[in-house]
């Protein structure tokens, strides 16, 4: 069984940060602890399997509820990330080579599972000259083999310190929905995504639907970090001219002291109402909560996402 513990000197950045205090949640955050039969059988899964989860290095709330359905959202890549976000959980360090073998097991894993629709993620990987784009591509293509029937969603790095054409990999592929969050406000990035770079983001995206206008496109923010709301909507404005098809709006929750700090936490009321602006300008599918996660019911709302372009095509 793989150890799931992290080494301290993996974080080397994080010991420099300065502590933040975790305010209490309310209680609309809380979540049941993880457990029952179906999340003990995905963990044997991934274990078997030899798989990384962004579901455990993340911390997400929702891995009790998602496991317990089979619904685990693959991380490739290893698990050693080489930025810096201060928001994030996952380890930062050198990584190491990427696994040839690693496609052929996500593939057996999602076969196993049975799933519809799965989610497949990566840490940045600033050390390869491609970002990983073609482990993307080998990846979709084994899944696509093994069970031509699933859905595929990626959640990708931004590939900021490669040559542009890598992304025609990754889209070639053809996956069903290509992800990439912006994560928080612009004017937050020099504090939460110190190497990354609001615009090429943005432009990553909307680069995926000039190659391929059948890929749904898809991204996601935080809110608690210290953004106004004002500011929340200029993103959604930002995305909507980048033709964003899904928008995905969750609560950041602070994963330890050493991380950014939680500002605030919005309210539910807050959510529905940044929900109801985000349909009024154009998004396709909104998921506006203080739970949502990019991967949380991903199958469920791909679903209503291909609905929603159907009835938007027949209404001309």
């Amino acid at each position: 069984m793989r150890d799931l513990k992290i080494p301290e000197q993996r974080h080397p950045e994080k010991a420099h940060r300065q502590d933040n205090a975790q305010p209490k949640k309310p209680k609309w955050i809380r979540v049941k602890a993880p457990g029952g039969k179906g999340y003990a059988e995905t963990h044997k899964i991934m274990r078997e399997n030899n798989l990384v989860t962004v579901c455990e290095e993340a911390g997400c709330p929702n891995v009790g509820e998602c496991w317990s359905q089979g619904h685990a959202t693959m991380m490739i890549m290893g698990e050693i990330c080489t930025r810096g976000c201060t928001f994030c959980n996952i380890a930062t360090g050198r990584p190491d080579d990427l696994d040839a073998f690693e496609p052929g097991r996500v593939a057996h894993a999602v076969q196993k599972l049975g799933l519809n629709h799965v989610v497949i993620t990566s840490v940045d990987r600033d050390d390869l000259t491609d970002g990983g784009a073609e482990h993307f591509a080998q990846t979709i293509r084994a899944v696509r083999h093994r069970s031509p029937k699933t859905t595929i969603e990626i959640l990708t790095p931004d590939f900021l310190k490669c040559d542009p054409s890598v992304l025609e990999v990754v889209v070639e592929a053809k996956p069903d929905v290509f992800n990439h969050n912006l994560e928080t406000v612009p004017g937050l990035y020099l504090e939460v995504r110190p190497g990354a770079r609001y615009f090429h983001s943005l432009r990553l995206l909307q680069r995926v639907k000039e190659l391929d206008p059948s890929i749904f496109t898809k991204s996601g923010i935080m809110v608690g970090l210290g953004e106004d709301e004002q500011q929340v909507r200029q993103v959604m404005d930002d995305m909507r001219a980048a033709d964003i098809d899904f928008l995905t709006i969750g609560q950041y929750l602070q994963p330890t002291p050493k991380h950014h700090g939680v500002d605030r936490f919005v309210t539910p009321e807050e959510f529905a109402s940044y929900e109801k602006a985000a349909y009024g300008k154009g998004f396709l599918m909104v998921s506006a909560t203080p739970l949502t996660r990019s991967s949380y019911h991903a199958g469920d709302d791909f679903a209503r996402l291909r609905d929603a372009r159907q009835k938007k095509l027949e209404q001309g």
